[in-house]
């Protein structure tokens, strides 16, 4: 512990001792752009800004309807030397496109590309396409990766909220995932 100068400085022990104490940096939960950057599985709001927010019977109903909506799955997975590490099996919702990574709080240049192109074919070229972006319950990055869409111009954005547990524990079948290569 440093030398207090209480004595010399007049200042009582107490203020002494506090203003020596180090001072812990705190943590930005979210960027300067409004993307969380951590503590990714924690509660999440109800809604976001860009997006209608839909239950798991929602879902359902959608793809229904809209059977050419197209489900993205943004869990993350392990990267190393150019390749996706397959640390544990991933099962997400059929006719899911899985980009992982992509809801991370900031990306990279190769990550953001890897994004935009695959959004970009998974609507064949139409920012009106309808995109349903989930990960697991509790978990932001589906959340951010609603947002990102967004800016990138997409208009006809859902965030199955619930994502992967919720599917699972309306006892709906989940089938084995790989992400996407990047391009």
């Amino acid at each position: 512990m440093k030398h207090c100068l209480a004595l010399s400085t007049g200042l009582p022990l107490i203020a002494c001792l506090l203003l020596a104490a180090p001072v812990q940096a705190e943590t930005a939960l979210f960027s300067v752009d409004g993307y969380r950057l951590g503590h990714y599985r924690s509660p999440t709001p109800a809604h976001t800004e860009h997006a209608r927010t839909l239950d798991t019977r929602a879902v359902q109903h959608l793809l229904n309807e809209q059977p050419q909506t197209q489900l993205i799955d943004v869990y993350r997975r392990p990267w190393l030397h150019g390749q996706f590490i397959e640390d544990q099996v991933h099962a997400n919702l059929p006719g899911s496109l899985w980009l992982a990574n992509t809801g991370d709080g900031e990306l990279s240049s190769q990550w953001q590309d890897y994004f935009s192109h695959h959004l970009q074919l998974a609507s064949h070229g139409d920012k009106g396409w309808p995109l349903v972006f989930y990960c697991r319950s509790d978990c932001w990055l589906g959340w951010n990766a609603v947002k990102r869409a967004h800016s990138l111009g997409y208009r006809n954005l859902y965030w199955y909220r619930d994502g992967i547990d919720g599917w699972q524990q309306a006892g709906l079948p989940l089938v084995r995932a790989q992400p996407l290569v990047l391009p």
